[in-house]
């Protein structure tokens, strides 16, 4: 009977890809009261606090798990979800509060495999992760008359 045993460093690597892309890019501290969910067409960005709103929650986003490119580009990503965590709270505005970029890591991988019949093979495999982007600002409602 042979018995072949083998640790598959591609598939492995899937793995840890479908493990990562399964972690949240998006989330939330609800500090006042979260209202009627809205479209995100319907979020503003501020960059300076507006003359009146009402703060809801600190929302958090990053670029993690989109597979875009470019710094642009994964800063487009994060916006849109800090619009749609908000829209989700009822907020019609995100101020922002912070944005950085964050390097993704990497790793190397070896992997053996061993037949009864003697023969074997080794395979070595090393992974990065790109750099991401994330943001952080607070979800907030403007009353239509304070609204730029």
């Amino acid at each position: 009977m042979k018995r072949i045993v083998f640790f598959d460093i591609r598939r492995f690597g899937l793995g840890l890809l479908l493990a990562v892309a399964g972690c949240a890019a998006t989330s939330h501290i609800i500090t006042g009261t979260p209202r009627n969910p809205v479209d995100p067409a319907q979020v503003t960005l501020y960059t300076s606090a507006p003359p009146e709103y009402e703060e809801i929650a600190i929302v958090e986003a990053s670029s993690r798990s989109a597979f875009v490119f470019g710094d642009q580009a994964k800063m487009d990503v994060v916006v849109q979800r800090l619009k749609e965590e908000a829209a989700a709270l009822g907020a019609n505005g995100v101020l922002l509060q912070d944005t950085h970029s964050q390097s993704g890591g990497g790793g190397v991988g070896t992997g053996f495999g061993v037949s009864s019949g003697g023969g074997g093979y080794v395979s070595t495999g090393i992974y990065t992760s790109p750099s991401f982007k994330t943001g952080r600002g607070l979800a907030i409602y403007v009353p239509t008359e304070s609204a730029p």
